[in-house]
């Protein structure tokens, strides 16, 4: 990056953190509910713009377009498909956890189960983003805007040295927005930058078509039509390694409904809401970015391959390529920034959000009550912890990178399956007791292992079974128990208004509508002829 560019980004990041830091001051960040949940003062939009900002990072950007560039259009089921599970999360799963008044999705299992069930599920939650999670989006971002933007060479040192340097600096300016603001800055931080992504993100097709097409978009995107017209086609293959088109209506949904719905990470920032009404806007303000989000997390990855063809040995490059080729350079400052904003967007939501489990689920329990304020200040206590972790484990990654992501995917499959199964059941069944939701857990983690150790299937196919599986299992140990008497929930223990947004019905139609009329343009019946 020459001066300018540098010069433009230090004045965008500044910038952003002055704006959020100010907006946030109005709540009082000493208090629990302040520090871990915004007060419960958020409205839709910047609801939507903390989860877009906590669910985009970089691995995401640049890995979805290298899977496009190798299997096209049909990638973009990870992004629209979820604008279902965003709907059911708006419509169902939202007004149920307000409704009896939790702070986190452990909270609930508390409540309709027991606390050892709350334990195994907030200490699967914390161990993945403490361990994995939270250092991979380090890494991966850090490596990405290094190469993007060639922070070694304009510093003079090893890659890996430039990469530890990148992950540190994002890692502090994190713990700082979430020391000085809590949730509530970060939320005003990621609304800005989220705007950016979608401006800056969108920005890199359209010039690339302009490329392809000689100045002219529509020429672009006939040129792709006419040279690679199965890549736009988004229904893939029985056998496909990447979404075969039957696990879109189970694997890859249920898959959708664990991470949307039960995922404390994303809830938490929906149930930071102010009431029921901003909360239902916010999700499904973010159910329509995630469907016209595969314009840039996944569309651009075609470019690439009609831009440079297939000799790109490794796919993860296309589009860091793609944006040093188009991209004029007076948009690199600001495109930096939006990369950095994305990253420290991810990274924030995840260590909010483990530094929130930690505190509420183990910490507050132990021995004698404690006042808001001491629960807030040791929350602030473990933020830096877990956040100085993952800045030190971040360069480490980088000595065993597909090995570990590997096993992080592997790994959230262990647990994401019965837990969806048991909130499930804990608000339609009276009858499911906790020792059958714990024995889910452990048959699960059992079976799912053994399956990944000797069959050779892939894990969305193995998700459609295992999810009907665990919910017969924990029906049927509910039903052999003997004198199994009824759950009622407690009433009264919402703490915000639930009246609901009157519009929820008519915008979750559309929303569902126009995934399938997504699928339906990138499709043989539509442009991929």
């Amino acid at each position: 990056m020459n001066a300018f560019a540098i010069a433009t980004f230090l004045f965008i990041v500044v910038a952003i953190w002055i704006f959020a830091y100010r907006k946030s001051r109005t709540i009082d960040n000493s208090s629990s509910e302040g520090y871990f949940l915004g007060g419960r003062s958020l409205t839709g939009i910047v609801i939507a713009g903390t989860v877009i900002g906590t669910n985009l990072s970089t691995e995401q950007i640049v890995g979805q377009n290298g899977q496009s560039y190798v299997a096209g259009m049909e990638v973009m089921a990870w992004e629209v498909t979820s604008a279902i599970a965003i709907v059911a999360l708006a419509l169902i799963f939202l007004p149920k956890y307000l409704k009896h008044g939790v702070d986190t999705v452990t909270d609930f299992i508390e409540v309709r189960f027991d606390k050892t069930t709350k334990k195994i599920a907030s200490a699967l939650f914390i161990f993945t983003y403490v361990v994995s999670f939270l250092p991979v989006v380090l890494y991966s971002g850090s490596l990405v805007f290094n190469q993007i933007f060639s922070v070694d060479e304009m510093l003079g040192v090893d890659p890996l040295i430039a990469i530890a340097f990148i992950a540190g600096g994002i890692g502090v300016v994190g713990l700082a927005y979430l020391m000085l603001g809590g949730l509530r800055l970060a939320a005003f931080s990621d609304t800005i930058y989220g705007i950016g992504l979608l401006i800056a993100g969108l920005s890199v097709p359209i010039f690339g078509l302009m490329m392809l097409g000689n100045g002219n978009m529509l020429s672009g995107f006939e040129t792709i039509r006419q040279n690679t017209p199965e890549m736009l086609n988004a229904i893939g293959a029985v056998d496909s390694a990447y979404v075969p088109w039957p696990t879109l209506f189970l694997g890859m949904f249920f898959n959708n409904l664990f991470f949307w719905c039960t995922n404390q990470m994303i809830v938490q920032k929906v149930l930071a809401g102010r009431d029921l009404r901003e909360g239902q806007k916010g999700a499904l303000y973010v159910g329509f970015f995630k469907i016209f989000g595969a314009l840039f997390l996944v569309f651009p990855g075609i470019i690439a391959l009609n831009m440079f063809g297939d000799g790109i040995s490794n796919s993860d490059n296309a589009y860091p390529m793609l944006v040093s080729a188009v991209l004029p350079e007076w948009m690199f400052g600001v495109f930096a920034a939006v990369i950095f904003g994305a990253i420290l967007s991810s990274f924030i939501g995840a260590l909010n959000a483990a530094s929130t489990l930690l505190t509420l689920d183990f910490y507050k329990p132990i021995g004698k009550e404690k006042t808001d304020k001491q629960i807030a200040r040791v929350g602030k206590i473990f933020t830096i912890g877990v956040g100085l972790t993952a800045i030190i484990i971040a360069p480490l990654i980088s000595f065993a990178p597909a090995g570990l992501y590997h096993v992080v995917q592997q790994f959230n499959g262990l647990y994401s399956m019965p837990l969806l199964v048991i909130v499930l059941l804990g608000f339609y069944s009276k009858y499911a007791t906790p020792f059958a939701a714990k024995f889910t857990f452990i048959f699960h983690v059992i079976v799912y292992g053994a399956s990944q150790l000797f069959l050779d299937v892939h894990y969305l196919y193995v998700f459609s079974v295992m999810f009907f599986v665990d919910l017969f299992i924990l029906w049927g140990v509910s039903r052999l128990q003997k004198n199994t008497t009824p759950f009622v929930f407690e009433t009264g223990k919402q703490k915000v208004d639930l009246t609901p947004w009157k519009h929820r019905y008519w915008v979750s139609a559309v929303v569902v509508i126009t995934v399938l009329g997504t699928y339906l343009i990138f499709s043989s019946w539509g442009i991929a002829q």
